[in-house]
């Protein structure tokens, strides 16, 4: 028997590789629209997760949550609990700069923040966390197979949603500019701890959803179920 107060799974039913979108709806369309034999493990909180055959393979699916502390847990569970290796997320993101518009697919290489959830992990001060090498270079080589093209670079990932302006130059534009963050998540930056501290291996690839640039959004449906190009690089990994 195993469990966490967060997730009800037991020894075994969760693959080496999950997939984790913040939304749990979009796990769940991961799972209906991709998977083989999809078996629900987790409905805690309502964060859905599944584990099925893709290509054969095992793969899991899960939600995440929304920010840092939500995919903080739920990560470090799965690779210290479950013997996860490797979490991709799969994730939404607001375009910084001008060279992603809407649905473009970005291959996160590192993710900035301001946020102290290193330091309150593990007393760690670095404002930049790295993904694994070896798991994006899969990715790439998926998208490449795939013909699907990736955008690369750092993301700001950030504790807030909703930022107050202050006098001066946007702060999206001083990211971008001064730190080279393309665009802005949520949730890049624990995972990429996590991974680190428990000795894992964790990746982000985003579809961008709107805009700092143009007024251009996505719909609640289309973050949910048009982010294909997205789930089959990742899913392309195994």
């Amino acid at each position: 028997m195993m469990s966490t107060p967060h997730i009800s799974a037991q020894a075994g039913q969760i693959a080496p590789t999950v997939l984790m979108p913040g939304d749990p709806l979009r796990a769940k369309f991961i799972a209906e629209t991709f998977l083989q034999n999809a078996v629900q493990f987790n409905q805690v909180r309502g964060m859905l997760g599944y584990t099925g055959l893709y290509n054969g393979k095992p793969v899991s699916v899960m939600g995440s949550g929304m920010g840092m502390p939500s995919i903080g847990i739920y990560s470090y569970e799965l690779f210290t609990q479950y013997g996860v290796e490797n979490i991709i997320r799969v994730g939404s993101g607001g375009a910084y700069s001008a060279q992603l518009a809407l649905f473009d697919v970005l291959l996160c290489t590192g993710a900035y923040s301001e946020s102290s959830y290193g330091k309150t992990q593990n007393g760690d001060t670095e404002e930049m966390k790295k993904p694994s090498e070896a798991l994006n270079e899969k990715l790439r080589q998926s998208a490449k197979a795939q013909g699907v093209a990736l955008t690369e670079g750092v993301v700001h990932s950030s504790d807030v949603f909703y930022r107050a302006e202050q006098p001066g130059t946007p702060y999206w534009q001083v990211l971008r500019d001064e730190k080279g963050c393309l665009a802005v998540e949520m949730e890049s930056f624990a995972l990429f701890h996590n991974a680190a501290v428990t000795g894992k291996n964790a990746a982000c690839v985003l579809t961008i959803s709107d805009s700092f640039i143009t007024p251009e959004i996505t719909t609640p449906e289309q973050r949910e179920k048009s982010f294909t190009d997205m789930m089959k690089v990742a899913l392309g990994t195994l």
